[in-house]
């Protein structure tokens, strides 16, 4: 399989692994039937997106996809992280085998998933704002 350099670079030194104690927002997304589990942690402190970790039980293109997507909203406000789209992710990777590409849909859900916590544990209802998050029945390995 031919993966992009930043595909190469995101998986041998991906950014911003692990967990974030007393985090803001948790969102675990994937499913064991294709093997690929993201969590993601996430500060927020007014409605930016301070700091954000994640821990991947993946492939290669999970853990890069994952790790793209973290660069790609820190920092961010929180209306900025819920445009994040898996095309977004893949395109900053230079793209992914068409195999793949369930990979960069995974991280796109692992940050709504930690937005949609993150709302909850506000007494908010996460739904108007970050939608449903669909399960991972397009796996195919």
């Amino acid at each position: 399989m031919n993966y992009s350099e930043k595909v190469m670079d995101h998986f041998t030194n991906p950014r911003n692994v692990g967990e974030i104690e007393n985090a803001d927002g948790i969102g675990e997304v994937g499913n064991a039937k294709c093997g690929d589990i993201m969590k993601m942690y996430l500060k927020i402190d007014g409605d930016v997106i301070t700091d954000v970790k994640f821990k991947t039980f993946g492939c290669g293109a999970a853990v890069a996809t994952s790790s793209m997507a973290t660069e790609m909203i820190k920092g961010k406000t929180i209306n900025e992280a819920l445009q994040l789209t898996n095309k977004a992710v893949m395109e900053a990777l230079d793209g992914l085998p068409p195999v793949k590409v369930h990979c960069s849909v995974l991280a796109e859900q692992a940050v709504k998933a930690a937005l949609t916590d993150y709302y909850k544990k506000q007494g908010v209802d996460p739904e108007p704002i970050v939608g449903m998050i669909p399960d991972c029945e397009d796996c195919h390995e």
